[in-house]
């Protein structure tokens, strides 16, 4: 015997709202309040419930809005280079197709997806950027199984069968790795991003293997939050080892950690890069501003977000877009660092 079939009759019953209050959830039509909203598409999910047109595919069809959501506190992302140069690249693209973007922050993967479902059953957005991928994250399989036209930044490794874009961080933190040692830096350290996040586990593993390569058993690492708080309290932690054990280099995962580590250098009366050199990720104008200037991965962020969006916009249109690394974080030398005075 088969199931009744769910009517948008039952999804009211179910929310506490009349049939017309789902219509203008579903339609995206003003008259309800968020609460509202949110309640019907719940209800929609509990009873595995969609417009027939919601489970269309946009292949070929208009992209009014992209969606984005954003693990960071509000404060923390509002000082953070990295995310503004990224969303100012993806803003440039959807300006030319005259597309808006539907922004977000929220406190967790799980929570980014029923937003997805959420926005994708209400046809709020038309495609979705995903941002800080996770071994095993819980955002693949919604995305998956409705069928969200999506571009994942991240590793393929981590992103399922979506389409990624990535930037090639084992290479990259490679690189500066043999750089410190090449100026004769045997004690390496890095400050690194929260450690469940999937890039950040790269970077540890190639900061490991190239350590281990170079045979610099003094090499250190510091999992943190990306805040410069946690960057400064990181580089304190560091420095004030006993002077064998201290870093004579530190790496750090962003340019917010790095300026912070110098402030806490100065603090300390050490000379940066007398006593303590440092080499930022990310290169903002903030490495500019620093004295001395500090050296730094350096990678067009902004043209990062605008190959991101590009990619996004073949996805909808269903020219089959084949994940794709950037290029890869160039080394740019700067004041910052110099061979150690004190082995």
């Amino acid at each position: 015997m088969t199931s009744p079939r769910v009517t948008i009759k039952d999804v009211a019953a179910r929310a506490g709202v009349s049939k017309g209050a789902v219509s203008l959830a579903f339609n995206r039509k003003p008259g309800l309040s968020e609460a509202t909203r949110d309640r019907i598409f719940r209800a929609a999910r509990e009873l595995g419930w969609a417009p027939d047109s919601t489970a269309r595919t946009l292949a070929g069809s208009r992209v009014d809005v992209v969606g984005l959501a954003i693990c960071r506190p509000a404060r923390l992302l509002g000082l953070e280079p990295f995310y503004m140069e990224f969303v100012s690249g993806v803003e440039s693209v959807l300006t030319e197709h005259s597309c808006s973007l539907l922004l977000r922050l929220v406190r967790g993967a799980e929570e980014e997806a029923g937003l997805l479902e959420s926005w994708w059953r209400g046809r709020r957005i038309g495609g979705a950027i995903l941002v800080d991928f996770r071994d095993g994250d819980p955002r693949v399989e919604p995305v998956e199984r409705l069928g969200i036209p999506a571009v994942a930044v991240g590793h393929p490794s981590l992103t399922g069968s979506l389409t990624s874009v990535w930037t090639d961080d084992a290479c990259a933190v490679t690189e500066a790795v043999r750089y410190l040692a090449a100026l004769g830096h045997r004690r390496i350290a890095r400050v690194g991003g929260a450690a469940a996040l999937g890039h950040t586990a790269i970077r540890t593993a190639a900061f490991d293997a190239a350590a281990r390569a170079l045979g610099l058993t003094g090499a250190r690492q510091v999992a943190t939050d990306f805040s410069g708080d946690a960057g400064a309290r990181a580089t304190r932690s560091l420095l004030t080892a006993p002077p064998a054990d201290r870093p004579t280099a530190v790496v750090y995962d962003n340019d917010i950690m790095a300026v912070a580590g110098l402030s806490v250098a100065a603090e300390m009366g050490l000379r940066v890069p007398g006593d303590v050199s440092l080499l930022a990720w990310d290169d903002s104008q903030l490495c500019r501003l620093t004295h001395p200037t500090l050296s730094a991965m350096s990678h067009d962020v902004h043209g990062f977000g605008a190959e991101v969006a590009r990619t996004l916009f073949e996805v909808t249109a269903g020219k089959g877009a084949e994940s794709h690394p950037v290029p890869t974080p160039v080394l740019t030398p700067r004041g910052s660092t110099a061979p150690p005075e004190k082995v």
